[in-house]
């Protein structure tokens, strides 16, 4: 039958800015598909500029808080916009909580069958250099915010696949040609990550 893969996020999630072949939750198909695993294409819910409240808005009408599903995999990858908008850290972690607590319902109830994946330091790109921002502050404040991921996720027993570093050290160079979001080349970084946290 093959399996299924529900990809939840923002616009690191969607792929803004790169092909859809490109984005992250497709290559990781690719790899999987490589090793042997029969999984269909993803069923992505994301869109450019997400916050943690809006995706869990945009989430119910297909899966309402509670309801549960049998993916074989869940991914969860937000945040970003939140920090972007100077929100609340206390708000973030109980959002990202209650939206980690619907992915595992989703993934059957079955917390190994979840990833998160920590948010990307925009600080370091070209948009980020130009923002008029102070990046120092920017990398702070996702630093902490992964903090709050890693450590939702670590409650739920939850794979945390921190990215962080390769989104750091890359992200100037392999990037899209708007300057901000991840080029296929990071994407398939990310991917990677993921499907080694799955062998």
């Amino acid at each position: 039958m093959g399996k299924t893969f529900l990809a939840l996020g923002d616009s690191y999630t969607l792929g803004e800015a790169v092909e859809e072949s490109e984005r992250w939750p497709l290559q990781l198909v690719a790899l999987l598909k490589a090793r042997g695993h029969d999984f269909h294409a993803p069923e992505i819910i994301a869109q450019t500029g997400w916050t943690t409240d809006e995706l869990a808005a945009a989430m119910h009408p297909t899966y309402p808080p509670g309801a549960r599903a049998d993916f074989d995999l869940v991914s969860l990858l937000i945040g970003v916009n939140n920090q972007y908008r100077d929100g609340s850290l206390d708000s973030f972690r109980d959002e990202f909580s209650g939206l980690l607590g619907r992915a595992v319902l989703l993934a059957g109830g079955e917390p190994q069958r979840v990833r998160v994946l920590a948010i990307p330091d925009w600080g370091v790109t070209p948009f980020g250099a130009n923002s008029g921002r102070d990046v120092t502050r920017i990398a702070a404040e996702l630093d902490a915010y992964n903090a709050v991921c890693a450590a939702s996720a670590a409650l739920r027993e939850v794979r945390f696949v921190d990215t962080s570093e390769v989104s750091r050290q890359r992200g100037a160079e392999w990037v899209a040609d708007d300057g901000l979001h991840p080029s296929d080349a990071l994407y398939a970084a990310w991917a990677e990550a993921v499907d080694a946290s799955l062998a």
